[in-house]
């Protein structure tokens, strides 16, 4: 459909403030105190389409796919997918040139069904499916990462006769980082990969290599997430490399492909920290020269999995506020949205810069906690956050850095419909997503 105009692209702009440093590039303060997107104003964004409502900024997508190519010259870049996804996303990521890893099979369906070349295309799981895996190899996935030793039969029993699949084997070098205990997945006593510590890894290459229906073409390192420094990346590529040695010792075969997966931080407020991708990336790439020269092995091809790196930052979340609550010391501003289509503070306590768009207010600051509609009392969105004093029901909140593992966790708690999603670009908005409906929850229960 052709899009519709939405935006202030004409509008009087003053330059961003301070305080919209970790919202897409493309943002600006209008001079009614709304914030514009792409040109387009959030405030009547939430007119036309409703709240809870997220945009998404297709610019910024792909300036931070190109940003990312550039910073890993020579080096595969596979999109998180499980970050979030849909069907213009997939083009946006395909049309960037980047590869594409997958979870399970709706993600991998959903992803070729849109066009996506299945040869670029990992799959990924420490618990695949039957359905997974059948879905993989019909559709001619690029390489399947191994996650466990029993995983490594049953692939195998499922390649056609004569089919080889190419596979990464996951390995655990032993290095902990993370910025939440629940996403810390280089060390051993988590569900992830095989260890290279007790050498469960070096067994599992054996049989992998005893298997005449797989390929094994290289190992795939995920040490966690939200990691703002280079230090634990280079310490797990050194241990990578020191295994691919060990593997050619033994084996007398040489891989050709590293995979050191994602992890990248974004800031979620001003002041935190971000990884940077390019002193990240010539890093990562001279020392994985340096290493691979010490072990008289050849580079290599390496491969590295934002997710939310591409797409956190360039997604904005926008709610109406329903009710304004003081309660001993604290200000509590319930909002429209909550838990059910951003579970992440619930989860992992993340921490927004919500901000007052739609009107300009001249009250000072004031302490409030932004919560949700839903019945949980850790239904939070923003603890400690700052908005204006006089900020009441009927206000518009938008939350930035909310592109990613916002929807794509999201349920149907209390019976509410997901958001839908909005893409932003050149003063126009465009529905990708649509709201669901309470038609669309109750189709599904047919059990009268």
């Amino acid at each position: 459909m052709t899009p519709e105009p939405t935006g202030t692209a004409t509008a009087t702009r003053t330059r961003p403030p301070a305080g919209l440093s970790v919202w897409p590039a493309s943002a600006r303060v209008t001079a009614h105190g709304d914030v514009a997107v792409a040109g387009v104003s959030l405030a009547r964004t939430a007119e036309r389409f409703g709240t809870p409502l997220y945009l998404l900024d297709e610019d910024e997508v792909r300036r931070r796919c190109r940003a990312y190519r550039e910073a890993f010259p020579g080096a595969e870049v596979a999109y998180a997918a499980k970050a979030f996804l849909c069907r213009a996303l997939v083009h946006w990521i395909r049309d960037e040139g980047l590869g594409l890893d997958v979870c399970s099979a709706g993600e991998l369906e959903l992803a070729v069904t849109a066009g996506f070349p299945p040869d670029r295309v990992l799959l990924h799981g420490n618990a695949k499916t039957p359905e997974d895996l059948a879905t993989a190899l019909r559709l001619r996935v690029g390489r399947i990462v191994i996650d466990s030793a029993g995983e490594i039969a049953r692939l195998a029993a499922l390649v056609p006769h004569g089919d080889r699949q190419k596979v990464l084997l996951r390995v655990v070098p032993g290095v902990e980082a993370g910025g939440h205990a629940a996403v810390r997945t280089g060390t051993d006593g988590q569900k992830f990969g095989l260890s290279l510590t007790d050498g469960s890894a070096l067994h599992a290459v054996s049989r992998v290599l005893g298997q005449t229906r797989l390929h094994l073409t290289g190992l795939h390192c995920h040490i966690g997430s939200q990691i703002p420094g280079t230090a634990p990346y280079l310490t797990a590529l050194r241990r990578a490399v020191g295994a691919l040695a060990l593997i050619r010792d033994r084996h007398g075969i040489v891989l050709t492909e590293l995979d050191m997966g994602g992890g990248h931080a974004v800031a979620h407020r001003p002041g935190e920290p971000a990884q940077d991708i390019r002193d990240l990336g010539a890093l990562m790439r001279a020392a994985l020269s340096e290493e691979c020269a010490a072990a008289g092995l050849p580079v290599p091809r390496l491969t590295v999995e934002p997710g939310r790196a591409l797409v956190g930052p360039a997604g904005v979340a926008v709610y109406r506020v329903l009710a304004v609550k003081r309660s001993g010391p604290r200000v509590f501003v319930a909002v429209d949205g909550g838990m059910s289509d951003n579970p992440r503070p619930a989860l992992y306590g993340v921490r927004y810069a919500p901000r007052l768009i739609g009107r300009r207010s001249t009250a000072g600051p004031c302490a409030v906690t932004v919560v949700g509609r839903h019945c949980e009392a850790g239904d939070v969105l923003a603890a400690d956050a700052e908005l204006p004093a006089d900020v009441r029901p009927g206000d518009l909140i938008a939350v930035p850095v909310a592109g990613a593992y916002q929807l794509s966790m999201a349920s149907t708690y209390n019976a509410v419909g997901r958001p839908p999603v909005v893409a932003v670009r050149d003063g126009r908005a465009r529905l990708l997503v649509r709201r669901e409906s309470l038609a669309d929850l109750t189709s599904r229960d047919i059990g009268l």
